[in-house]
């Protein structure tokens, strides 16, 4: 904290530092004793004491316009612009929680009109008014985001939360809000809490219908999911690959793996045939409405293709092993493939690596000769086949 606040000194002008304030999510962190996320500030300047400093502001329509600017010494600095001093107080309480309305000066005086280093000590999520989530309703995610982390609303913010319907509000909001929260809550310790809390205040559903259809839906037959209800599945499995990894790819596609079994005709209930194919294809539609990275859409599109083959992995004959392999590949989840297996099924993936290396080889590295390859015996099929031969010896060998 002493290093960042001397830097900060050292980037601002003396003429602005007794106009400058550290606030929100910054000041917590740290009266927390945790690294900043962030660096958030607000200041009585002008913008023309602002431009040389390399700030550029950033309108918007559903957040306050701030100036931003990323450093190469401090990473982003996003500073909301005052008109003077006085108004510090009352932009601490247009904010979303407490424990993010306090304001510090760079020599460290403490401002928290709203007794917001309380709740911070009791971890506890106090709106600033009673406006707080109507003024900006992604607040309440917000709120679901940090509970993953441990805190808890109080019973003031829980009942304005449950008591009214806020579809029409959220529909105002873009999507892209809602999904970096998130995307932030699949990071936490807990992020299944996030998914649970959504169902209990029955809010987001303009957002996430599919987290909303899933306790109507069969997991499958009670044989193979004695917990019953797809959302209850999801839930399971994302809990444990949340145990397993912090990888949030991992842990969206271990929440989603099932999407296609919300495409099940309801009379072929509790069986849900082709769903992996269902999900791969609904996993295009279902990101881009998210507007998530495209990287997510590749992984979880790979995985909802796949998983069904890799739960029944110490079936599949060698041929099917290495296809695996090199679709897993391809995907962008070989790495973690063996931790959805035991996520979904609790099954095991045993000599996932060595198949991944047999994979890997290309003809030279698998010992044939490439003047084969130029004969018009070989047409490409062939060749496939010849390398898919050769490959299967490898792997057999190396087992042995």
């Amino acid at each position: 904290m002493d290093e960042l606040i001397s830097r900060l000194k050292k980037f601002f002008p003396d003429t602005l530092q007794s106009r400058l304030f550290m606030v929100g999510g910054m000041v917590r962190d740290i009266l927390l004793g945790v690294e900043c996320q962030d660096i958030d500030l607000a200041a009585a300047v002008s913008p023309s004491e602002l431009t040389p400093l390399g700030f550029r502001l950033v309108e918007s329509k559903s957040t306050p316009n701030i100036y931003f600017l990323y450093h190469k010494q401090f990473g982003k600095l996003e500073m909301t612009r005052l008109e003077s001093t006085e108004a510090l107080a009352e932009d601490l309480r247009r904010r979303d929680f407490t424990v993010n309305a306090m304001a510090m000066t760079l020599d460290q005086v403490l401002q928290d009109p709203l007794d917001g280093q309380r709740d911070l000590e009791n971890k506890i999520l106090r709106a600033c008014s009673a406006t707080s989530l109507s003024d900006d309703p992604i607040r309440i995610f917000r709120a679901l985001r940090f509970e993953c982390d441990g805190w808890r609303l109080d019973g003031d913010a829980e009942t304005a939360i449950s008591c009214r319907d806020w579809s029409r509000d959220l529909s105002l909001v873009p999507v892209e809000r809602f999904s970096q929260e998130m995307l932030k809550a699949l990071g936490k310790s807990d992020p299944s809490r996030f998914f649970r809390r959504m169902l209990q205040f029955r809010v987001g559903q303009v957002y996430l219908p599919e987290i909303f259809q899933m306790p109507e839906v069969p997991a499958g037959p009670l044989q193979h999911h004695p917990e019953g209800d797809l959302f209850t599945h999801s839930m399971q499995a994302l809990e444990r690959m949340s145990q397993a990894t912090t990888d949030t790819s991992a842990r969206f596609c271990a929440l989603f793996h099932d999407l296609g079994k919300l495409s099940t005709l309801r009379e072929h209930y509790p069986k849900h045939h082709g769903h992996d194919v269902a999900g791969a294809d609904a996993a295009l539609s279902f990101c881009k409405k998210l507007r998530l990275p495209v990287a997510l859409q590749r992984t979880l599109q790979a995985t909802s293709r796949l998983h069904t083959t890799a739960n029944r992995w110490e079936e599949l004959r060698d041929a099917t092993k290495i296809k695996l392999a090199l679709n897993a590949v391809k995907g962008g989840i070989a790495e973690f493939l063996p931790l959805m297996v035991a996520a979904d099924c609790g099954g095991a993936m045993p000599g996932w690596n060595e198949t991944l290396q047999v994979a890997s080889l290309n003809a030279s590295q698998l010992g044939i000769d490439p003047l084969i390859f130029e004969s018009a015996q070989f047409p490409p099929e062939k060749c496939q086949q010849l390398i898919m031969q050769h490959r299967i010896k490898e792997l057999r060998k190396r087992r042995l």
